[in-house]
C-alpha cells in the first residue's frame, strides 16, 4: 500500500504543527512545577479534552473498529459505567488531590501506608507505562509502515521521535495543548470514515444501519461464537468463567476505577487553575468519552455493512480469519478514501497514539523525579537540579519506548505481550484495592498492604498459569482472563482488611487520609 504526495504533505503539516507547539512552550519550563503541572493554570475544557485523548490510543483507532467489524457492540457494555465512575472521581477522590499538599497518587500512599508501598506502586506504574507506550508506538508505527511503504524503522523514528521531541522539550504545557489538537483530529477521523461510507452507499445511513441491525451487529447482548461463526446470545447473570452482560459491567467498574487513581488523571486534576476547572475537566471527560468510543465501535459496524453492499475478497479474508481484523481500517483508508482525506484520517490515528504517548512519557518522568528519585535517591537538591532530571527522565522514557517498540517488531510479539500482561496483572493488579482500603477505611498499615499484595500476586499468577494450560486439569478453575483484575482487587481488599485485624494501624492521625477524616479546605 502507498499514499499520495498530497496525503504525505498533510501528515508532514500535522507533524510540524505538533513540533511547533512543543518548541513554543519549551521556553516556559524554568521549574518543575511548570514542567510537570504547567504552573497549575489550565482551563477545565482543555484538561477534559486532554483526558479524552489520553483515554484513547492507536488501540482505540484500530482495535475497536476491528472488534465490532468481526463481532457485535457487546464490548461497548464495559464503557457504560464510565460516567458513573467519573462522577465518583469528581465528588470523592478529587478533594484528596486538590489540597495543594500532594500532586501524585504515590505521595498519598506514602502518607497513608508508608514509603515502601509508595515506592513499590510508583515503580510498577513506571514499568507499566514503559510497556504501554512501547505497545502503542509499535502499533502506530506498523500502521504507518503498512500505508506508506516506508521501512518500519523510519516509521518508528517518525512517530516516536516527533512525540518525544515535543514532549521532552515542551513539558506538560505541550502535552495538554497537543492533546487538544489531537483529540479533535481523532474525532474527525472516525466521522470522516462514517460519512464517506454513507455517501458511497445507496440508501445511505438507513440502509447501512438496517443491514447491521438485521444481522445482529448492533446488539450488546450477543457475541460471535468463534466455533460456529454465528452471532449468538451471551449468558446471563454472574459468572467468572464466561462473559455476561452483568460481568462486563462489573469489569468496566474495576477497569475505570483504576484510571481514577492513575497518575495521568491525577496530574491533570492538580494542574487545573481552580477546583471548579478540575471538576469541569472531569465532566467533559465523563460525557464525551463514551460517545467517542461508540463512534469507533460504530465505525467497525458500518464498515461491515458497507462491504455487504461493496463485496471485497480482501475484506472477506479478514472476516474469515485468513487476515487480521485489525487490517480493516488501514485497508479502507488506503483503498477507499479520496486523496487528502486519507492523510487526515491517518493523522487521526497518529493523534490517538501520540496523545497517549506524550501523557505517559510526562507522567512517568514526573513519578520518577517526585516519587522515586527525589525522596529515595538524591535528596535536598535545588529545584533546577530536579528540573534537569525531569528533562533527562523524559528523554530516557522516550528512548526506552523506542527500544521497546523495536523489540515488539523484531521479536516474538506474543511473548512480549504476554510479559506485559503478566507484569501488569501480577504486580499492578491489586493497586486499586489498596487505594480503596486507604481512602475508605482506617484499617491497616504497610504490613497488611504487603500481605494483600502478596496474596494478589499469587492468585493472579495462578489464574494466568491456569489459562496457559500449565495448571493440572483437576486443579483448574477455568476463570476467564477478563476477570483477573476483578478477582485480584477483590482479594486484595479482603486480605488487607483481614491482615489489619492482626496488624493494627500505626497511623495516629488520619486527617486528610480517608474520606471520613477530610478537612474542609478552600482549595477544594
Amino acid at each position: 500500500m502507498s499514499i499520495s504526495v498530497i496525503d504525505i504533505a498533510v501528515l508532514v503539516g500535522y507533524f510540524l504543527l505538533t513540533i511547533g507547539i512543543g518548541l513554543y512552550f519549551s521556553r516556559k519550563n524554568t521549574n518543575t512545577e511548570e514542567y510537570f503541572l504547567g504552573g497549575r493554570s489550565f482551563p477545565g475544557w482543555a484538561l477534559g479534552l486532554s483526558l479524552v485523548g489520553t483515554c484513547m490510543s492507536s488501540i482505540t483507532f484500530l482495535s475497536h473498529p476491528a472488534d465490532s467489524f468481526k463481532t457485535t457492540l457487546i464490548r461497548m457494555t464495559i464503557t457504560l459505567t464510565f460516567p458513573l465512575i467519573s462522577m465518583f472521581g469528581m465528588f470523592v477522590l478529587l478533594p484528596f488531590f486538590r489540597r495543594g499538599t500532594i500532586s501524585s497518587a504515590y505521595e498519598y500512599l506514602a502518607q497513608r501506608f508508608g514509603r515502601s508501598v509508595s515506592c513499590y506502586a510508583a515503580s510498577i506504574f513506571f514499568i507499566i507505562q514503559i510497556l504501554r507506550v512501547s505497545t502503542i508506538l509499535y502499533l502506530i508505527s506498523l500502521l504507518i509502515h503498512t500505508v506508506t511503504g516506508l521501512s518500519f524503522f523510519s516509521c518508528l523514528l517518525m512517530a516516536g521521535g516527533i512525540t518525544a521531541l515535543y514532549t521532552v522539550s515542551g513539558g506538560f504545557d505541550a502535552v495538554i495543548w497537543t492533546d487538544v489538537l489531537q483529540t479533535i483530529t481523532l474525532i474527525f477521523g472516525s466521522f470522516v470514515m462514517i460519512g464517506l461510507m454513507i455517501y458511497k452507499t445507496d440508501g445511505g445511513i438507513i440502509a447501512l444501519i438496517q443491514t447491521a441491525f438485521e444481522n445482529g451487529k448492533l446488539s450488546m447482548t450477543q457475541d460471535l461464537n468463534v466455533v460456529t461463526g454465528q452471532i449468538e446470545p451471551i449468558a446471563n447473570g454472574f459468572s467468572l468463567t464466561e462473559k455476561t452482560f452483568v460481568m462486563l459491567l462489573i469489569v468496566g467498574v474495576v477497569q475505570y476505577l483504576s484510571t481514577q487513581f492513575d497518575q495521568t488523571s491525577i496530574q491533570r486534576w492538580c494542574s487545573a487553575k481552580s477546583p471548579k476547572e478540575a471538576r469541569k475537566a472531569i465532566m467533559v471527560l465523563a460525557f464525551s468519552a463514551v460517545p467517542i468510543w461508540a463512534s469507533f465501535m460504530l465505525t467497525g459496524t458500518i464498515l461491515w455493512a458497507f462491504f455487504r453492499f461493496h463485496p471485497d475478497p480482501v475484506v472477506t479474508e479478514m472476516l474469515t480469519g485468513v487476515r487480521k481484523g485489525e487490517e480493516i481500517v488501514p485497508y479502507f483508508v488506503v483503498n477507499y478514501m479520496p486523496v487528502g482525506l486519507t492523510g487526515l484520517v491517518i493523522a487521526g490515528a497518529l493523534a490517538a497514539a501520540m496523545s497517549s504517548l506524550s501523557s505517559s512519557i510526562n507522567a512517568a518522568s514526573m513519578v520518577w523525579v517526585r516519587d522515586i528519585y527525589k525522596p529515595y535517591l538524591i535528596k535536598g537538591k535545588t529545584d533546577r537540579h530536579y528540573l534537569r532530571i525531569g528533562f533527562l527522565a523524559s528523554g530516557a522514557v522516550s528512548l526506552m519506548m523506542l527500544c521497546g517498540a523495536w523489540l515488539f517488531y523484531t521479536t516474538d510479539t506474543k511473548t512480549l505481550n504476554d510479559l506485559g500482561v503478566t507484569i501488569t496483572s501480577v504486580c499492578g493488579g491489586g493497586m486499586v484495592g489498596i487505594f480503596l482500603v486507604g481512602v475508605f477505611t482506617r484499617c491497616g498499615d504497610q504490613r497488611s498492604v504487603w500481605i494483600a499484595l502478596a496474596v494478589n500476586a499469587l492468585v493472579t499468577a495462578y489464574v494466568l498459569l491456569d489459562n496457559r494450560g500449565i495448571v493440572p486439569a483437576r486443579f483448574s478453575l477455568s476463570l476467564d482472563l477478563y476477570f483477573t483484575a476483578l478477582i485480584g482487587n477483590t482479594l486484595t481488599v479482603i486480605s488487607a482488611l483481614l491482615a489489619s485485624i492482626f496488624f493494627k494501624s500505626r497511623v495516629k492521625d488520619f486527617t486528610n487520609l480517608t474520606v471520613w477524616d477530610q478537612e474542609k479546605s478552600p482549595l477544594v
